[in-house]
């Protein structure tokens, strides 16, 4: 890139927007999308400085202003990482991708979408959003934002610790905020949206005084802000689990790895920031599945403001899928076959003093497998349970909607095979009915149907706060009915949430 200076040719550029409609005139400078013949794209585009050496768990700075323009159709380097994703990974990893239809008449709605992934894995580029936003006529935004313990490190006395990743999607939002117009979007009608870790930062973000003014709508898909795993419930003795944890809580941690990194006493951050990459990588599992709270961006742990209710008045989507858990326990499955031997034991860890009363409501002869019962109980005990109780709060000060997205037969996306416990409506399963997941589409006629019903009701709601407008299935208020709108082939229609996963048994239970 080169930088603007006072030599910079304007009419030169002016003359390149008026010949060709890929070249966007952004804040910092110009770039030039592509033409996909679905949509236009414009992929890698740098929304804050990249965050390496002396910027190393610093706040997002500003983008060095450029003057020529900059072809923006090649995504940008995913944030470090383990896994497959993770090869190509680097540091210089703040971009965003935009996608827009090809036919822009006023301005558009402005979907922002942050990746699931435990704040640890995945990217933005991963989302191919050319359907959402052609079919919807919306303005499509997926966001990098630091990872592990690039992004969630904590230390005594370190601005900004434990949320650099939460600061990364806020700098975003303010890019958004800045820039949309220039795509044909309306920076006064942003909905945040995301899935997972994603849905669990927007919730955290509806908490954020910080945020305020940022978005103006939200969807949270399998991301409670009340979500909680009680202790034994992956493998005896496993610790409970909430997607918030004090500043305290994570400095610890960082003061841990960075001894165990050989890096003590004041100037330990300082030292860090030399350490490379794959050597930190390697505790980036100890900053996974948490914020911390205690700090400028989280004062109060989101969980407790929410309970408080101190979070921004905005209409509501939230829910999840009707078999969350079963890509977890799957998992656990394989460290540890889960038989019908220890499902007494996994009760009597996760549940103590009121397991016989889990088993028999919970009687392991109604599964297909011992792994398929404890996944129906975690299921329920948790992200079920929990979502309503979210619900039941936000819909006291705003608009809800809430949904189950219940398709059985959806693409296996999280690759397990393990016998006696199908994946159904998995964790993550909804996601290829709004984006091409890698750019591959892999869902059936029936279930493009499925999808295109599900777009029309996102986008719906981006548009005017309420997903029900014409041809969409009728989708009522949540209230204290409990009913949720199914999202199944063939099958749109509300259902008993509560009834189902059998929430009074665990309201009564806690």
């Amino acid at each position: 890139m080169t930088r603007r200076d006072s030599g910079t040719s304007w009419p030169d550029i002016a003359a390149q927007e008026a010949g060709d409609p890929l070249v966007v005139e952004l804040c910092t400078g110009p770039v030039r999308g592509a033409d996909t013949g679905t949509a236009h794209t414009f992929t890698g585009i740098p929304y804050a400085a990249p965050p390496v050496g002396p910027l190393r768990w610093r706040d997002p700075q500003p983008v060095a202003p450029w003057d020529d323009v900059v072809e923006a159709t090649t995504p940008g380097s995913l944030c470090p990482q383990l896994g497959p994703f993770g090869e190509g990974a680097s540091e210089d990893c703040l971009f965003l991708n935009v996608t827009a239809p090809r036919e822009r008449t006023g301005a558009l709605p402005v979907l922002v979408w942050l990746h699931g992934g435990g704040y640890t894995v995945d990217g933005g580029s991963l989302y191919d959003a050319q359907r959402l936003a052609a079919q919807g006529d919306v303005i499509v935004v997926t966001v990098n934002y630091r990872l592990g313990i690039f992004g969630y490190f904590g230390h005594p006395g370190l601005p900004g610790s434990g949320n650099f990743g939460l600061a990364d999607q806020l700098a975003s939002l303010r890019w958004v905020r800045r820039n949309a117009a220039a795509f044909g979007g309306d920076p006064g009608n942003v909905t945040l949206f995301g899935q997972s870790a994603g849905a669990m930062s927007a919730s955290a973000l509806l908490t954020s005084p910080a945020a305020a003014g940022l978005f103006h709508k939200v969807i949270l898909q399998s991301g409670p802000g009340l979500l909680h795993w009680g202790e034994g419930v992956m493998f005896p003795n496993s610790p409970a689990h909430t997607p918030y944890a004090s500043r305290a809580t994570v400095d610890a941690t960082g003061v841990r790895v960075a001894a165990a990194l050989g890096c003590r006493g004041s100037d330990a951050v300082e030292l860090l920031r030399h350490i490379p990459v794959s050597d930190l990588l390697e505790h980036t599992g100890e900053f996974a599945n948490h914020l911390a709270y205690g700090t400028p961006l989280l004062p109060r742990d989101p969980a407790e403001a929410l309970r408080r209710r101190e979070f921004h008045r905005v209409p509501v989507i939230s829910g999840g899928t009707r078999d969350e858990m079963r890509p977890f326990i799957g998992g656990a499955s394989l460290l540890e076959p889960i038989t019908g031997a220890r499902y007494p034991e996994l009760l009597r860890h996760s549940f103590g003093d009121d397991a016989d009363r889990v088993a028999t409501r919970y009687p392991l002869e109604d599964y297909e497998s011992a792994a398929m019962a404890w996944a129906t109980v975690t299921t329920d005990a948790s992200w079920a349970r929990d979502t309503a109780a979210a619900n039941r709060l936000l819909a006291r000060h705003c608009p809800v909607y809430a949904y189950e997205f219940a398709d059985r037969t959806a693409p296996n996306v999280n690759g397990m095979e393990i016998a006696g416990l199908p994946m159904g409506a998995a964790h993550a399963s909804e996601l290829p009915y709004l984006f091409d997941l890698l750019g591959h589409d892999l869902l059936t006629p029936q279930q493009h149907q499925l999808g295109d019903t599900m777009i029309a009701h996102w986008t719906t709601f981006a548009r005017t706060g309420d997903p029900n407008g014409p041809g969409n299935p009728d989708w009522p208020r949540f209230d204290h009915t409990g009913r949720v709108l199914q999202f199944a082939p063939g099958a749109v229609h509300p259902v008993d949430h509560r009834a189902r996963h059998q929430c009074d048994f665990w309201d009564r239970l806690r």
